[in-house]
């Protein structure tokens, strides 16, 4: 926790708002997908969804196959924490909502299923979307099918197993490229980095790759400067959350780091024309 605090004020010393965007594109994704604040009605069914688990004292035994939990949660969880502690946070699942709305892609792949909030929000975006998920934990997945049976999403596909066995098979299966990737599946530098070339053979120009927690430790930030130096990456938006990274040849090569905590930026705009 003390190492992401100190990430986090790193983070705020570096970033910046859409004061200064020369970038037309990133401008435009800042402004009116990653900063929307409208709502969608897409958001009630997974919140509500979120508020049962959030209740549930039902306990399962949990295999993880990454790095672990800062929390130092045992293999033996209520449901109820898992949703408190591991799932996605509203505000994260909703951007990848819009994000999927924003992009229209056609292949949707999640690398770590968790109890199925953050696919929920991918697939509630656009239901001709094809969203594919991977999750190692037998239990876990099962709770997750529950979400989807729920929420009546059909358009979600989870691949059981340990990524490092199940990932290349289906990707070497799948008929199109992957347009949109949300990396979630382990916070190690070396199975990231792995993970995104072997995604990285199968995307188009217009893809977006998605990476969670990228301060979330040491290696996490070596993985996601290695993947920010990629020759095949041309730009990339560093949230602190996550990272967006983009392979668009239109674009120069470009790095940003930019402000998610809409209410922080404001008070951070505030303060900033007062002393000037």
């Amino acid at each position: 926790m003390l190492f992401q605090l100190l990430s986090y004020l790193r983070f705020l010393w570096r970033s910046g708002n859409a004061h200064g965007l020369h970038s037309p594109f990133v401008f435009g994704l800042y402004a009116h997908v990653i900063h929307h604040d409208g709502h969608f009605a897409a958001y009630e069914a997974v919140e509500a969804r979120r508020q049962q688990l959030l209740t549930d004292d039902t306990t399962i035994t949990v295999r993880d196959f990454g790095a672990g939990s800062h929390t130092g949660a045992g293999r033996t969880r209520h449901l109820r924490d898992i949703a408190r502690t591991a799932a996605k946070p509203p505000r994260l699942g909703q951007l990848l909502f819009r994000l999927v709305n924003f992009m229209q892609p056609r292949t949707v792949l999640e690398l770590g299923t968790s109890l199925g909030l953050s696919t929920a929000y991918l697939a509630s975006a656009d239901s001709r979307a094809r969203v594919v998920t991977f999750e190692g934990c037998p239990q876990t997945a099962a709770v997750a099918r529950q979400t989807f049976a729920e929420l009546g999403l059909r358009n979600v596909e989870l691949v059981e197993g340990n990524l490092d066995d199940t990932l290349a098979p289906t990707l070497a299966a799948l008929s199109a490229p992957v347009d949109f990737a949300f990396f979630d599946g382990n916070h190690r530098y070396e199975p990231t980095v792995r993970y995104f070339e072997q995604l990285n053979l199968h995307r188009n120009e217009h893809s977006l790759f998605v990476l969670d927690d990228i301060h979330w430790s040491s290696e996490m930030e070596r993985a996601w400067r290695t993947i920010r130096q990629h020759p095949d990456v041309t730009l990339t938006i560093d949230l602190f959350y996550v990272g967006l990274v983009f392979f668009r040849r239109n674009l120069p090569k470009q790095h940003f780091t930019l402000r998610f905590d809409y209410w922080l930026d404001q008070l951070l705009e505030q303060t900033r024309r007062l002393s000037t």
